[in-house]
């Protein structure tokens, strides 16, 4: 596939100073409304591949073991955004959520705020289109089992977003709970997921794993759970949920054998333990990652190159796809 068209600027007025008590909130059921995953992928690879600039996130350590997590990003004359998120662990003995997120949109020139948006909603959607838009590039166009590592919050959403782009006929969902896995099974459903797709759970992770053309992990498991011996050539593999140096989700040997891709190299190279861990065993160097996200999109690399090739994508997320996909709610917004 060749680069997305980065498409022309949006000019979008500042609001003016006197309606500022009128700044509109998006939530999250308009967020999954304004949001639909085709659309998605094709405004973040707008935005990957354009001139937008994103800093590494800046991260807090507060009073009572409170994170609080600074994401920014911004395009000349176009708009500006942060996402502000809040890591509480302590809330969960509380029965409250440990993480709340929010999103300010603001006007690129004026400095104007436009919109507050649910940073949850947004970032779960933009998440699962990042992995999507890669896909678009590391998977095989005839890709037809996906399989889901993880029953969290996220497991809808990403079957949903791989099969946007993939014209997917089975999708198989492993964890380690068998409750929570039927409950992410409906979830996923009720999420989109055509009913003619057949939706199963997975047995035994070895034998999903060299069922499935493409894997999706999406968990903060500290231990690999995709081996490099279950995986069958051809396939592509896509991590999620691994967002510390602590956290694995592929072993070593998996790693060391694939074709690396990254959201952003700034961020993976800081954060990931698929990456940093085989890096500190000397496995393998920082160059074996052969292309950011944004280098496919801009077809400065070309991505899968034959169809036995085992293609791996890490990401920990980047304030990059939070602008695409506010700029694609702001748009939708004003469009009625």
């Amino acid at each position: 596939m060749g680069p997305v068209d980065a498409g022309t600027a949006t000019a979008y007025p500042a609001p003016a100073m006197e309606h500022a008590q009128s700044l509109p909130f998006i939530d999250a059921a308009r967020i999954r409304q304004y949001l639909p995953y085709p659309a998605l992928v094709d405004a973040l690879g707008e935005t990957f591949g354009g001139p937008a600039v994103a800093p590494r996130r800046h991260a807090h350590a507060l009073p009572e073991q409170v994170s609080l997590l600074l994401m920014p990003a911004w395009e000349a004359e176009r708009e500006i955004g942060v996402k502000l998120v809040t890591v509480a662990p302590h809330n969960r003995a509380r029965g409250q959520p440990t993480v709340n997120a929010l999103y300010i949109l603001l006007d690129a020139r004026s400095g104007a705020p436009l919109a507050l948006m649910d940073g949850e909603a947004l970032t779960l959607r933009r998440t699962a289109a990042v992995s999507a838009l890669a896909s678009r590039f590391l998977s095989r166009e005839d890709s037809q089992t996906l399989l889901l590592v993880g029953s969290g919050r996220l497991a809808p959403e990403m079957a949903v977003a791989h099969c946007a782009v993939r014209d997917v006929r089975r999708v198989l969902v492993w964890g380690r709970d068998p409750l929570r896995v039927q409950a992410a099974m409906e979830n996923i459903r009720a999420a989109g997921l055509a009913p003619h797709v057949p939706l199963q759970p997975a047995g035994e992770l070895a034998a999903a794993c060299a069922a499935a053309d493409i894997i999706c992990c999406a968990t903060t498991s500290t231990e690999p759970l995709v081996r490099a011996d279950a995986v069958r050539a051809g396939t592509h593999v896509d991590l999620v949920g691994g967002f510390r140096p602590d956290m694995r989700e592929a072993d070593d040997a998996l790693v060391a054998s694939a074709s690396l891709f990254v959201d952003t190299r700034d961020g993976a190279l800081a954060e990931a333990g698929d990456l940093l861990q085989p890096i500190a065993a000397g496995l393998i160097g920082a160059d074996a990652v052969l292309a950011e996200l944004a280098a496919l999109v801009r077809a400065e690399h070309a991505g899968r190159r034959r169809s036995d090739e085992v293609t791996l994508f890490k990401s920990v997320g980047s304030a990059l796809a939070d602008l695409g996909a506010a700029r694609l709610v702001w748009r939708r917004l004003n469009a009625g």
